[in-house]
C-alpha cells in the first residue's frame, strides 16, 4: 500500500508549554497541505501535555513517563507517523507562512535528497545558523556548541560556509542541516535508519546527516523556506543535564568519525573542560532558580 502524501510533523517537547502552544497555533494557522502532528512529551513538569490534550485534541499526543532524550522520543513518534514526508520540528519554532509545504514538495520531487533544512531566523528576522560543516580538527568539534548560536563576524564557523558564494541559489548542498527543523522522508528513514539513540540530546542531527551522505544521498539547505526560531528555548528547564548530554554527544561523535589515538586524550580533556566551564557558567541561573522555588 503506497504511503499517503501527508506531512507528518514530529515535535519532542520538554517543559516548553508556551513555546509549544505558539508552535501548534502557527502550524494550524499557516500550513495549507495535508498534515498530521505528533507531540511526544518527555515527562514535562509544566503542564505541556495537559495543554496539548485540552487545546489541541486533534494532535496525536504521546507521553513518556521519564525524559528518554531527544533521539529516542523522536524515533518513537516517527515510527507512528503516517506521512511520506516527516519534519522533526522544535517546539520553539513558529511558522509565519506556508513554506513547509514548498519544502516538502521539493523533497518529494527529488528522491536523491535524504535530509533537508530551511532558513532559521530570529523573531526580528535576523538569520541564525541553519547549516554547518562537519566538525573536523580544522573545524573543531568544540565550536559546535548550541549555546553559541550567533558567531561573531569572521568566526571560523561562519567562514566554513560562505553564504556570499551562494549568490541567488535557492538550493545548496551542504554537510549538515540543524535539527531544529529537519525534513526527511519515510523512504530515507527506511534506508538510512532512525536517529542514533546513543545521543541523548545533541549531535543526533549531525550523525544522521553523516549517514545520509554515506548512503549516497544529498543533504540540502532549501533557502527560500524559513521559520522563526526562539534561540534561548532549546535547553530551557534542564540546563545542567542538557549541557552534559551535549558534550557526551560531542565525544560519541568524535569517537565514531574522527577518532585518533594520538589526539584522543587531548580531545577528551578539551571536551570535558569546556563542559565544566559551561556548568560553572550556569551556577548563577541555578542559584536564582533555587531561591525562587
Amino acid at each position: 500500500m503506497p504511503i499517503p502524501q501527508v506531512l507528518s510533523i514530529v515535535i519532542v517537547s520538554l517543559n516548553a508549554r508556551e513555546y509549544l502552544r505558539r508552535c501548534l497555533d502557527s502550524i494550524y494557522t499557516h500550513l495549507a497541505i495535508d498534515f498530521e502532528i505528533a507531540v511526544i512529551d518527555n515527562a514535562s513538569r509544566d503542564g505541556s501535555a495537559e495543554m496539548v490534550a485540552r487545546e489541541f485534541p486533534e494532535v496525536r499526543l504521546l507521553r513518556n513517563r521519564r525524559n528518554v532524550g531527544y533521539a529516542t522520543a523522536a524515533n518513537f513518534a516517527a515510527d507512528a507517523a503516517a506521512g511520506d514526508v516527516i519534519v522533526f520540528l522544535s517546539p520553539d519554532c513558529e511558522l509565519t507562512n506556508d513554506d513547509l509545504s514548498e519544502a516538502a514538495d521539493y523533497l518529494r520531487n527529488n528522491p536523491d535528497v535524504g535530509a533537508l533544512g530551511i532558513s532559521l531566523v530570529d523573531s526580528d528576522g535576523r538569520p541564525q545558523l541553519s547549516v554547518r560543516p562537519f566538525p573536523t580538527f580544522g573545524r573543531p568539534i568544540l565550536n559546535r556548541s548550541p549555546f553559541l548560536r550567533r558567531p561573531a563576524p569572521g568566526d571560523i564557523r561562519r567562514r566554513s560556509y560562505r553564504a556570499t558564494d551562494w549568490g541567488d541559489a535557492a538550493v545548496v548542498d551542504v554537510d549538515t542541516v540543524v535539527g531544529t527543523c529537519l525534513l526527511t522522508t519515510r523512504a530515507v528513514l527506511d534506508k538510512v535508519g532512525p536517529f542514533d539513540e546513543g545521543f541523548f540530546w545533541g549531535y543526533e542531527d549531525v550523525d544522521f546527516c553523516q549517514r545520509v551522505h554515506q548512503t549516497g544521498l544529498r543533504v540540502v539547505y532549501y533557502r527560500p523556506a524559513r521559520i522563526v526560531h526562539a534561540t534561548t528555548a532549546s535547553a530551557d528547564g534542564l540546563p545542567t543535564r542538557a549541557i552534559i548530554a551535549r558534550h557526551r554527544g560531542m565525544w560519541r561523535y568524535y569517537k565514531r568519525y574522527q577518532s585518533s589515538r594520538a589526539l584522543e586524550l587531548p580531545v577528551f580533556v578539551a571536551i570535558w573542560t569546556q563542559c565544566g566551564l559551561k556548568l560553572i557558567g550556569t551556577l548563577p541561573q541555578s542559584l536564582t532558580a533555587m531561591r525562587r522555588h
